[in-house]
């Protein structure tokens, strides 16, 4: 019986077929992977670029927006300045209104609580204010103007400044002749009741 002869078999090359498929295999994955990789970070470059053209569109019409926003705050501060100027315009007629209506009451007030014996040579008003001097045949007179004053609707704080002996207006030099120069401060009342001051006043006139 003869020997058996051992069978030798070469496994190199399967080893190198299989160690090249895994190597394709890897490959293959590497390239899919890379592939999917790229899908991915382009989908999310489409998508932050997507939100990004949405972003900057959205400010776009915040910023004109915002423009038109600023047009009407300019267009109300117009109006505001506008108002403004009528107000002002409309309170200096109302002021001028209120001076004459004062001047009236004024000279009305000082024709009704003139006692005898008294004459004005000066009347000023500034404001609310009213300065008048005058002269009176005596002191009496004086105080019996200041209570008239008292007693006006219109009228009120009388202030006596001054008093002093000084020629008679109009007289010769030297002849002796002396009246009472005075200076008289007092205040009108705003918003005064419209009244008939022919009463306390006037009474206090004919009595001096």
């Amino acid at each position: 019986m003869a020997d058996a002869t051992p069978v030798r078999i070469n496994l190199l090359p399967h080893r190198a077929q299989k160690r090249a498929a895994r190597k394709r295999q890897f490959v293959s994955l590497a390239v899919l992977l890379a592939i999917a990789g790229l899908a991915v970070v382009g989908l999310v470059h489409l998508i932050l670029s997507g939100q990004i053209d949405n972003q900057n569109t959205r400010n776009q019409i915040l910023v004109a927006e915002n423009k038109k926003l600023d047009d009407q705050i300019k267009e109300i501060d117009k109006l505001r300045d506008q108002i403004q100027q009528v107000l002002a315009r409309k309170q200096v007629v109302e002021s001028l209104q209120a001076n004459r209506n004062e001047a009236v009451h004024l000279l009305d007030q000082l024709v009704r609580i003139l006692p005898d014996g008294i004459y004005l040579s000066s009347v000023k008003q500034n404001d609310a204010r009213v300065q008048i001097i005058g002269y009176a045949q005596s002191n009496a007179r004086v105080s019996t103007l200041m209570r008239n004053i008292e007693a006006s609707p219109w009228l009120t704080k009388p202030e006596l400044v001054e008093v002093r002996l000084v020629p008679l207006p109009g007289a010769r030099p030297g002849d002796g002749t002396q009246v009472n120069q005075f200076t008289l401060n007092f205040m009108m009342k705003r918003d005064a009741p419209a009244v008939d001051t022919r009463g306390p006043a006037a009474k206090g006139a004919r009595k001096a």
